[in-house]
């Protein structure tokens, strides 16, 4: 099985998407959208060209890549600023720079973007919530 990355970048109100190195593009509302509509344009690609792209032939696997500016808007429904820079550890005004694009994060300090988003979604994944 192939993983076909999907570039996600936010584009103001809402998200656009891409396959590098492919004619497949879309837009979306949220990633749940973004997933959706890249699955349809694939197929369509698929549809119109007798010789496909290798990695869209057979089975594959979406794989969304955000940058650090897209994630911190996607989700800044979910974490606040002030949230994220608790998880990450990352200093909040710099959390803004990023969000609005003004700073790009270094390695580093994706990597810790990365760490804090994983362990926030490990303890969630480990709650079972019932009633009494």
């Amino acid at each position: 099985m192939s993983i076909v990355k999907v570039i996600v970048e936010y584009a103001g109100n809402n998200l656009s998407a891409y396959i590098p190195n492919a004619p497949i593009i879309t837009t979306g509302k949220n990633l749940a959208e973004i997933r959706t509509n890249i699955s349809e344009a694939i197929s369509l690609y698929l549809e119109d060209n007798p010789s496909p792209l290798e990695m869209l032939v057979g089975d594959y696997q979406i794989e969304l890549q955000l940058d650090a500016a897209t994630f911190i808007n996607c989700y800044s429904g979910i974490f606040t600023k002030s949230a994220l820079s608790r998880i990450t550890g990352i200093n909040e005004r710099q959390i803004w720079h990023y969000a609005a694009g003004m700073h790009k994060p270094r390695k580093q300090q994706v990597k810790k973007i990365q760490n804090g988003i994983e362990q926030i979604s490990k303890e969630l994944a480990e709650i079972n919530i019932c009633c009494k």
